[in-house]
């Protein structure tokens, strides 16, 4: 297929049990070689990363560099990009073959459109997956506070191995602030957003894996970690403030984009530093309104009944007695058969088993 030349920016830090996957899944794209290239930023690692991507040179380009984190990889490898557009794809996560051929076709479809995501599987260690997508594309730019609101329920379609943008439009963003260690990827999507079309197909286009290793998933309780998380997102409600209101982004609008992340922010803080009762409650009922808006009423009943425990205990002990209550089987099964968790109307969700 005639088109843009794309760059795959891959960003890995210590994947040697997964990275080979990644880069073949670029190299094997039902996409022209000559219209792409493959660009692989090693962010310091000390396992057998760098040996395992030296057998790819030249069909790749290596650049390697000391640590730094999420957002340092991006900028060395954005100043070095040569694509139309950048492909953005996670070291540990592997894509479906016929993803440059969608989101390229998607931009020469329409020429404002600067950002496209789409579906994902999530890839668990049990064996399991579990496809999300939407039930038909969607369009939008979140500069309105709908704008926001459509990105702040479908963002989790617009992650680092599921984005990617026109290189105009990553000019006007960067540098990425080198202290979003991770979440670097969310900085990006949402002021593309913010001043562009975004467009997500229905596809599922890639494959994120969970695993022990993954910067942003940290449990409830793992302090230092934790503490990490949460100056990260701090970091990024500070800078995406600013950057927004520098666009000319109105306040109700960008309110509406961060009220998530402050959120979030406001949980793990609570969890990790404690606080006073009601300011858990007030905390998870905001989460609920932003994530679950349309549960059903036994859903939103059940999310309140779950909440009394937290009016009596401090909100660390109350997210530690959580945190064990979703690891047991016997509530997961509870919650899967009678109360699964709710998801928006936009949202299509199949689980299934890979058999070995």
């Amino acid at each position: 297929m005639a088109g843009p030349l794309v760059t795959v920016l891959i960003d890995t830090y210590n994947h040697e049990r997964f990275i080979e996957e990644a880069v073949v899944s670029a190299l094997e794209q039902d996409f022209p070689v000559s219209d792409r290239e493959v660009l692989v930023v090693d962010d310091g690692s000390t396992d057998r990363t760098p040996e395992i991507l030296r057998k790819f040179v030249p069909r790749i380009r290596l650049l390697q560099k000391a640590n730094g984190g999420q957002a340092s990889a991006f900028n060395a490898g954005l100043a070095e990009a040569r694509g139309e557009i950048v492909a953005f794809l996670d070291g540990d996560d592997w894509w479906a073959g016929e993803k440059l051929h969608r989101v390229a076709s998607a931009f020469l479809d329409r020429p404002e459109t600067c950002l496209v995501g789409h579906g994902i599987v999530e890839v668990f260690q049990n064996g399991c997956q579990r496809v999300e997508t939407l039930h038909e594309e969607c369009r939008f730019q979140a500069n309105s506070p709908r704008g926001a609101d459509m990105l702040r329920n479908r963002k989790h379609l617009l992650g680092t191995s599921r984005m990617t943008l026109r290189a105009r439009v990553l000019r006007e963003i960067l540098p990425v602030p080198e202290a979003l260690v991770f979440e670097a990827d969310e900085y990006l999507f949402t002021l593309a957003a913010a001043l562009s079309e975004v467009v997500i197909l229905t596809e599922p286009l890639a494959y994120y894996r969970h695993h022990d290793a993954n910067l942003f998933q940290i449990g409830q309780g793992s302090s230092a970690r934790g503490l990490r998380k949460l100056e990260v997102l701090d970091a990024l409600c500070a800078e995406l403030s600013k950057q927004l209101r520098a666009h000319g982004v109105e306040p109700r609008t960008i309110g509406s984009i961060l009220d998530a992340v402050r959120a979030e922010a406001r949980q793990l803080r609570l969890s990790l530093c404690g606080g006073f009762s009601w300011e858990t409650i007030v905390t998870e009922l905001r989460l609920l309104r932003i994530h679950h808006s349309d549960a059903s009423f036994r859903q939103w009943l059940f999310s309140r009944v779950r909440l009394f425990p937290a009016a009596l205990l401090p909100p660390r002990t109350y997210y530690r007695w959580r945190s064990r209550l979703g690891r047991s089987p016997a509530y997961l099964r509870l919650r899967e058969r009678y109360l699964p968790i709710p998801m928006g109307g936009h949202l299509r969700r199949e689980d299934k088993r890979v058999s070995p």
